[in-house]
C-alpha cells in the first residue's frame, strides 16, 4: 500500500532508524510524562467537514467516527506500527482505566464511539481526556498522530452554546507547544485563507516553522480554480515551512458503495495521474496518501531527533525540582494502628532517655543502652549505605567507557579526563543525599515534634552535600589512599576505565569517611543537644494528653496527596530519564 516496503534488509534498516524514535516517545507518553513536560507530537486539526477523518482513515486503514457535526469529541492518540507482511492485524484501545484488544479493523469505529460517550457523554459535548488507539499492520506507516475535534463555528442542535470556544481552547493546549507539529487539514473547495484551522495554526506558529498543510477533496474544486490550488500546494500563496500536500480520500458515496481503502488508494493515484493540473504534483512528491504517510513519518522522526537533547535536559531539571519539593514533605506517618502504637512506645523510650540527659539523672544502663543502640543501629545502616554506593563504582564499565570516549580530548590512554571524573563522582555522592535525609527523619520519629530543629538539621545536611560536590581532598591524604588502592590485586580491564576507577574509588573512600561521621554528628547535635528541653516538654504533652493515637499521628490530607503526586511524578520521570539514557547510548 505505502511506498516503504517491509521485507528484507530495507525493512531491518527501517526498523533500526525509524521505529525506535517513535517507540521512545510513545513509551514516554504511556508513562504519563506529557503531564509534566511537552513531548514531540503531530496534532491534526481542521474545520468541521474538512475531510480530517477521511485522511486519518486512509493512513490507518480503519474506519473512524464520521458524520455531520462533531464526530471527534475527545483527543484521539492514533499510534500506527508497521509490521512485516503476513503478520496478523492487531488493535488496542485504551481510555481511563479501560483497555481492550481489537482483532478486526471494522470494530474500531464502534468502540471509539463507546469510549467518547463514556468520557464526553452521549450528547454533542467534548472532553479533554485522551483515547489511545494502537494499530499494528503491514498496511500502515510508522507514525503517531493526535486527532483533535473539528472546529465548529456556531453551535447547532443540542450542542453547548460555547462549543466553538471550548474546542478552540482544547486545540490550543496542543498546538501552542513548540514540540508540536501542526497538521492542518483544509478542503480544496473553500478559500484557504478563511479556514479557522489555518488561522489558529498561524496564531501559534506565525512563521509556519512547524505547520504542514493538507488539502483534501480535489475532485470538488470549481472548474477553472485548479491552477490556484496547485499554487497553494507549491507553497506560493500562504507560505508554510513544511509546505503542503494534496490527497483524495473516500467520499460518502464511496463508503456507501463499500469501496475498500486499498481501492480508494488506487483510485486516488489514477485521479492525480489523469488530471493535467495535478499530475506534476506526483513528481514533486506532493500528492497521494502513501507519499503523505512517508513525509509524516520522516517529519516526526526528524522532529523527535532534534527535540531529544532539550527533552533530556528538561527531564533532568524537572527531576531535581521534584526531588527537592518532595523532601519538604518528609516521610509519611504510619497508617496501621499497630505501627502507630509502636511509634509511641519508641517515643516514650526516647522521652525517658532525653529526660535523664537533661536533668543529669542517672538512668539504668540497660535503658540508656537500649535507646542508643537503636540510634547506633541506624547510623550503622547509614555506613552500610555508603559502602553499597562504593561497591556500585565497580559496575557500569560500558557507561564509563562511553563517557570517557565521548569527552576525551588529547589525553593518551591511562590519563583521566577531569570532567568525566567529576561527573561520575558527583553522581555517586548525590546517591547518598536522599538516604541521609531519611536517616534524619528516622531518628526524629515524628516530624512535627522536631519541626524547627529537624529543619535546621536538614539544611545542614544539604549544605554538607553541596560542599561535597565541590570535590576536594588534601593532596597528602589523597596520594596515600590512592597508593594503597593501587597496591591491591585487580582483574585486567580497559586502561582508561581502570585508571578512572582508581581515582573514583580513592576519592569516594575519602568522602565516605567524612560523611560516615559528619552526618550522624549533624543529626545528634540537633535532635539531642539543641532540642532536648523542648522535645521533653512536647513528648510529655503528647503522652500524657487525652488525644488518641490516630489524632496524634494523623497528617493533613492535602499534604499526603501532594506527597503522593510528587512521588508518582518522581517515579515516571526517573523511568523516562533511564529510557532516554539507554536510547542515547
Amino acid at each position: 500500500m505505502h511506498v516503504i516496503q517491509v521485507n528484507g534488509t530495507l525493512y531491518c534498516h527501517y526498523e533500526q532508524k525509524v521505529r525506535p524514535y517513535i517507540d521512545l516517545i510513545d513509551s514516554l507518553r504511556s508513562l504519563g510524562v506529557d503531564q509534566d513536560l511537552p513531548l514531540p507530537s503531530i496534532a491534526v486539526i481542521g474545520d468541521q467537514s474538512s475531510g480530517k477523518s477521511s485522511v486519518l482513515e486512509a493512513l490507518s486503514g480503519v474506519s473512524l467516527p464520521r458524520g455531520s457535526g462533531i464526530v471527534t469529541r475527545c483527543p484521539l492518540e492514533l499510534k500506527m506500527k508497521k509490521i512485516r507482511a503476513g503478520e496478523p492485524w492487531k488493535g488496542k484501545l485504551k481510555y481511563r482505566d479501560n483497555e481492550m484488544d481489537l482483532n478486526e479493523p471494522h470494530s474500531v469505529e464502534q468502540e471509539i464511539v463507546k469510549a467518547q460517550n463514556i468520557m464526553a457523554g452521549t450528547g454533542s459535548s467534548i472532553s479533554s481526556e485522551l483515547i489511545s488507539l494502537k494499530i499494528e499492520s503491514s498496511e500502515v506507516p510508522d507514525l503517531t498522530l493526535i486527532d483533535l475535534p473539528g472546529i465548529a463555528r456556531v453551535a447547532v442542535g443540542n450542542q453547548p452554546k460555547d462549543i466553538g470556544e471550548r474546542i478552540k481552547g482544547l486545540i490550543q493546549t496542543f498546538i501552542k507547544k513548540q514540540e508540536t507539529i501542526n497538521l492542518v487539514v483544509v478542503p480544496s473547495n473553500v478559500d484557504i485563507a478563511t479556514t479557522e484551522a489555518l488561522k489558529m495554526a498561524k496564531e501559534f506558529d506565525p512563521t509556519g516553522q512547524r505547520t504542514l498543510g493538507i488539502l483534501t477533496k480535489p475532485d470538488l474544486i470549481d472548474k477553472g480554480n485548479e491552477e490556484n490550488i496547485v499554487d497553494i500546494v507549491r507553497n506560493l500563496v500562504i507560505e508554510l515551512k513544511k509546505g503542503y500536500m494534496i490527497v483524495k480520500c473516500r467520499g460518502q458515496q464511496d463508503i456507501k458503495k463499500k469501496l475498500s481503502l486499498e481501492e480508494a488508494i488506487q483510485n486516488e493515484r489514477v485521479f492525480f495521474e489523469q488530471h493535467s493540473y495535478f499530475s506534476p504534483l506526483l513528481d514533486d512528491m506532493k500528492a497521494t496518501i502513501p507519499l503523505l504517510a512517508e513525509k509524516l513519518t520522516n517529519e516526526l522522526v526528524e522532529h523527535i531527533s532534534e527535540s531529544l537533547p532539550s527533552l533530556q535536559k528538561q527531564i533532568e531539571v524537572k527531576l531535581q525540582e521534584t526531588n527537592t519539593e518532595l523532601k519538604k514533605y518528609g516521610k509519611p506517618v504510619p497508617e496501621e494502628d499497630e505501627e502507630k502504637l509502636t511509634f509511641l512506645v519508641e517515643l516514650q523510650s526516647y522521652y525517658d532517655i532525653i529526660s535523664s540527659i537533661i536533668k543529669g539523672e542517672e538512668k539504668s544502663q540497660d535503658q540508656e543502652s537500649k535507646i542508643f543502640n537503636q540510634v547506633r543501629e541506624k547510623f550503622e545502616n547509614w555506613k552500610r549505605c555508603l559502602d553499597s554506593i562504593s561497591l556500585n563504582l565497580e559496575v557500569g564499565d560500558l557507561d564509563m567507557k562511553n563517557s570517557i570516549k565521548k569527552n576525551r580530548g588529547k589525553e593518551l590512554p591511562g590519563f583521566i579526563n577531569y570532567s568525566t571524573f567529576e561527573k561520575f563522582m558527583k553522581e555517586h555522592i548525590e546517591k547518598a543525599e536522599a538516604p541521609s535525609i531519611q536517616l534524619l527523619f528516622a531518628i526524629c520519629l515524628i516530624e512535627d515534634i522536631l519541626k524547627k530543629e529537624s529543619h535546621e538539621a536538614e539544611k545542614m545536611l544539604y549544605s554538607q552535600f553541596n560542599m561535597e560536590r565541590i570535590i576536594f581532598s588534601q593532596d597528602v591524604i589523597y596520594s596515600k589512599v590512592l597508593s594503597t588502592l593501587k597496591s591491591k590485586p585487580r582483574l585486567p580491564q580497559d586502561a582508561d576505565v581502570s585508571v578512572m576507577k582508581d581515582h573514583l574509588n580513592t576519592y569516594f573512600e575519602i568522602a565516605s569517611d567524612r560523611l560516615a561521621n559528619q552526618i550522624p554528628l549533624i543529626i545528634l547535635y540537633h535532635t539531642v543537644n539543641q532540642f532536648g528541653t523542648e522535645l521533653q516538654k512536647q513528648i510529655l504533652q503528647l503522652i500524657q494528653g487525652d488525644k488518641n493515637v490516630n489524632e496524634l499521628l494523623s497528617e493533613n490530607k492535602d499534604v499526603a496527596e501532594k506527597r503522593n503526586r510528587l512521588s508518582k511524578r518522581l517515579e515516571r520521570l526517573s523511568e523516562a530519564q533511564e529510557q532516554l539514557n539507554k536510547f542515547s547510548v
